[in-house]
């Protein structure tokens, strides 16, 4: 992913690619399994005996801690090398749960060069926010296709002038060679320049981990990484390499995530979904319900793109930097079911877990339930208590003998949204610790929801803005703020467009309209606005030459100030 935009290939490439990938698939399929190329029979990807590094490395197909203890990275993508003010945003996204960032770095081609000083600066701040830092070259992106890109022998040169810093933090840190090394045009090309980098750090002398990412712009839609991870893996002596593969809007069915993922996994060859997005856009809607669920059943990583600071902001997780103003899509990833509140484990090298630690916490007590409304509730327990440690619990709703998961907290309360008005619901609490041993399951409770009815009138303003336009489309972002002083929940928003404009796609709501009127209900994460606080829908739509935008906005029927 680079600064300036929210895919990393035009939008006439990525239509093109649709065609293009359907076949390739095909004819890589047949031809991988002609060749026994990622098939069970050479499952055999694993750690040479006697080299594995002293931290962070490959086992049997898995990343795990110098310990043996699998390390699952739960995270986001930090944009530094272009805000290197922002340091701040470690401590904010390990206080959201998260285990990982990846940070974005420069060697100096295209962008001003982090220095060995600033790099060992966010080693140091991330080990002080216990976090694993996965350190990226991103002046790589696109090369071949994008003339400003350098290549990766370039940034294996950038490591290696590095060498002081790293060494002896091979617990802490993983070395991302380049940042989406090869954009559409001839993406074979890939495999032999990281070959050779791979080859270049291990010469020098590097132990780390060493990550790397796939061609056509990361998300290898032509199959190159996937038909050649095999010979790629072998060529590191060390067998401490990890895949990455980037989804986004090539990833918009279940079947792809599953089959790409699966591929690896049944090779027992090392993958994370290092960068994915979630927000349509006008090249496709990225499936990231199933991108999450897949990478926890599978227990792989995953790496959000990006915690703030797109210059299109439809990726932004927060909203400035700013943790109290999560995006509708940073809801989802830190909030969300499969999300990093729920999932997220810390690193035992910080004393985040400790795999002989097989006590499970307490229960906790029965939960009770307090502002009760037509869509939400409150639930509170009493805390559950551990030898290490409880480092979060895992709300379910409990119905005959099965339960489902609705949320998760690492604290002994929870709010819940998105239900339904005259509703009984049945809940019930674990706690867990972070060596991943769950409780036995609380007492449960019964809680019916209010009937519903009009809703009280609230304060409110609506920003709405364009964020991009092109022929016949364009994108766009509405921000919904709560100036009473009690929380709105089951909103419901009403504008109207004057020029024939029409909603294609949202994100954090759902559209109904009727002509130029819509109206907007909300998704399950942006369904309660707190008092002072604000959720953001995104939208693409369809547009003549004229594209005004509304004057006038309602929420439950009371006219919201426009900002």
């Amino acid at each position: 992913m680079t600064r300036n935009t929210t895919r990393s290939a035009a939008p006439g490439v990525l239509r093109r690619r649709r065609v293009a990938a359907l076949l390739t698939r095909l004819v890589t399929l047949l031809g991988l399994v002609a060749l026994g190329v990622l098939g069970p029979a050479t499952a055999h990807a694993q750690s040479s005996p006697g080299a594995l590094a002293t931290g962070l490395h490959i086992s049997d197909g898995r990343l795990v801690e110098g310990n043996g203890n699998d390390f699952i990275m739960r995270g986001v993508n930090h944009a530094h090398t272009w805000y290197p003010g922002e340091t701040q945003s470690l401590a904010d996204v390990k206080a959201l749960g998260a285990n990982t960032v990846r940070v974005v770095l420069s060697n100096g081609h295209r962008w001003t060069k982090n220095s060995a000083a600033d790099v060992a600066g966010i080693v140091s701040q991330c080990k002080a926010n216990r976090l694993i830092c996965v350190l990226e070259v991103h002046d790589t992106t696109g090369y071949g296709e994008d003339a400003a890109a350098g290549t990766l022998d370039q940034a294996a040169d950038y490591w290696i002038g590095l060498k002081d810093v790293l060494a002896g933090e091979e617990n802490y840190v993983i070395v991302n060679i380049g940042n989406e090394p090869w954009g559409n045009t001839n993406p074979a090309g890939w495999t032999d320049p990281t070959i050779a980098a791979i080859k270049k750090l291990r010469n020098a002398g590097f132990e780390h981990t060493i990550m790397v990412d796939a061609p056509n712009w990361g998300q290898d839609w032509q199959g190159v990484m996937r038909a050649n991870a095999q010979a790629v893996y072998d060529a590191d002596t060390t067998g401490n390499l990890i895949f990455s593969i980037h989804m986004y809007s090539v990833y918009d069915t279940a079947q792809e995530i599953t089959d790409y993922l699966n591929a690896f996994v049944n090779a027992g060859l090392p993958i994370l979904i290092g960068e994915f997005g979630g927000p349509p856009d006008q090249w496709g809607d990225p499936d990231e319900d199933t991108m999450m669920a897949a990478a926890q059943q599978l227990r792989l990583g995953y790496l959000a793109w990006s915690w703030s600071g797109n210059t299109d902001p439809i990726l932004d997780l927060s909203i400035g930097f700013d943790p109290s103003r999560l995006s509708s899509w940073g809801q989802r990833i830190f909030n969300g079911a499969n999300g990093i509140a729920q999932t997220s484990r810390e690193a035992t090298v910080f004393g985040g877990g400790n795999p002989g630690d097989t006590q499970a916490p307490t229960a906790p007590g029965t939960p009770t339930a307090s502002a009760v409304t037509a869509t939400s509730l409150t639930l509170a327990w009493t805390a559950a208590t551990d030898n290490v440690g409880v480092t979060g619990y895992d709300v379910v709703r409990v119905s005959g003998g099965s339960e489902t998961t609705v949320a998760a907290s690492t604290t002994n309360t929870v709010a819940l949204t998105g239900l339904t008005a005259d509703t009984t619901y049945t809940f019930a609490v674990y706690a867990r610790d972070a060596a991943g041993n769950r409780s036995a399951r609380s007492a449960t409770v019964n809680v019916t929801t209010d009937e519903g009815g009009s809703t009280p009138g609230v304060g409110c303003s609506v920003g709405y803005r364009v964020v991009g336009e092109w022929p016949g489309g364009f994108q766009g972002e509405i921000t919904i703020r709560n100036t009473g002083t009690t929380a709105i929940s089951g909103w419901t928003l009403a504008f109207a467009f004057a020029n024939g404009q029409t909603v294609t796609n949202m994100w954090g709501g759902t559209p109904t309209q009727n002509g130029g009127a819509v109206s907007v209900t909300p998704a399950s994460y942006t369904s309660t606005i707190p008092a002072a606080g604000s959720v953001t829908v995104g939208f693409t739509g369809s547009k003549s030459a004229t594209n005004t935008a509304p004057t006038a906005f309602s929420l439950n029927g009371t006219t919201c100030a426009t900002t």
